[in-house]
């Protein structure tokens, strides 16, 4: 995977992150010390879960190596699917407001990381773990990078278009699930 290809993929998979981190800093007025915390956990989360899922797809790589390509292709079409769905429907649910503590800020890293475990199959499947390792980190810092954005831009009551950026980040995984594919359909 390029710098870009990884670059692209961190953005998609921080969109859930920034949008957090932007509607609790609107909510609650957070201290820039908050919103930093609050990103390094989100960052942690979002790169623990792919590196989780990376190493489940390494070790089933052997006994899928036929297939893996069909299945992250279809890990990153359902994600991605699904997030263009949520995007143009939009979301019913009123949040609760919790207070904000570590523990709190775990939670919301962890609702805005599963996605990520999913992706971090299909790149165990599709990749050396060497490889894996790097686009994790990327991930984790790129998360970290977005949320302090968020954070900023919550605190200065500037909304941010949840929906559009769910149909931009789906239509992303959906198209490096179809590059996975058409590269080990054609070029393998």
């Amino acid at each position: 995977m390029s710098f870009v290809e990884a670059l692209i993929l961190s953005l998609a998979l921080c969109v859930d992150s920034l949008v957090v981190s932007a509607t609790t800093a609107f909510k609650s007025k957070m201290l820039w010390r908050q919103g930093l915390l609050m990103a390094v956990v989100f960052g942690l989360c979002q790169g623990f879960f792919p590196l989780a899922g990376a190493l489940i797809g390494d070790v089933a790589r052997s006994f899928i190596e036929a297939v893996d390509h069909w299945v992250a292709f279809g890990l990153l079409a359902f994600i991605g699917g699904r997030m263009v769905v949520e995007g143009i429907r939009g979301k019913d649910e009123e949040e609760k407001q919790r207070p904000l503590n570590i523990g709190t800020m775990f939670l919301l890293g962890i609702a805005t990381s599963i996605d990520a475990f999913a992706v971090g199959i299909g790149l165990g499947l599709d990749m050396p773990m060497d490889e894996v390792l790097w686009v994790v980190a990327m991930i984790a810092a790129v998360t970290v990078i977005v949320s302090v954005i968020g954070v900023f831009l919550g605190n200065r009551r500037i909304p941010v278009p949840e929906r559009t950026a769910n149909i931009i980040a789906g239509v992303v995984l959906v198209g490096l699930g179809v590059k996975i594919l058409l590269e080990h359909l054609f070029f393998a």
